[in-house]
């Protein structure tokens, strides 16, 4: 498999445990590896045959529009989850760093999920009824 990345797409969301903390949307970079197999779309060069990071990158920085997130555990979770549903990556890694603490670059959580097959979805217990 290969990957597609999107390193540090600048986002603000409302974003933290306190509810003031939220009133003002803060300046994010949110990161995504996406495990795709583009040889397809390499041998025929188009880009109908793998995932478009552009339009990734835009439904992502439309994701916070009428939202917010007290933890930055649950925004990666979400963003991890609207990448398998909307794009089918085969799996993703997200990346969230946020700029909270004026002695550190930042915080960063990171999180993967891998795409369900289905097999796991339907029928796949091993018990006999």
């Amino acid at each position: 498999m290969s990957k597609i990345s999107i390193v540090d797409l600048e986002v603000h969301f409302h974003i933290g445990v306190p509810r003031q903390e939220r009133v003002r949307a803060q300046r994010l970079l949110l990161s995504v590896d996406m495990i795709h197999d583009f040889a397809p779309a390499a041998a025929a060069d188009r880009v109908s045959k793998t995932i478009d990071y552009f339009k990734v990158a835009q439904r992502l920085l439309r994701l916070g529009d009428g939202r917010s997130w007290k933890l930055i555990e649950k925004l990666a979770t979400d963003v991890a989850d609207l990448v398998l549903r909307e794009f089918c990556a085969a799996s993703v890694t997200v990346t969230v760093k946020k700029f909270p603490i004026p002695q550190a670059r930042y915080v960063a959580v990171s999180l993967t999920k891998t795409r369900p097959t289905a097999g796991k979805l339907k029928g796949s217990s091993s018990e006999s009824p």
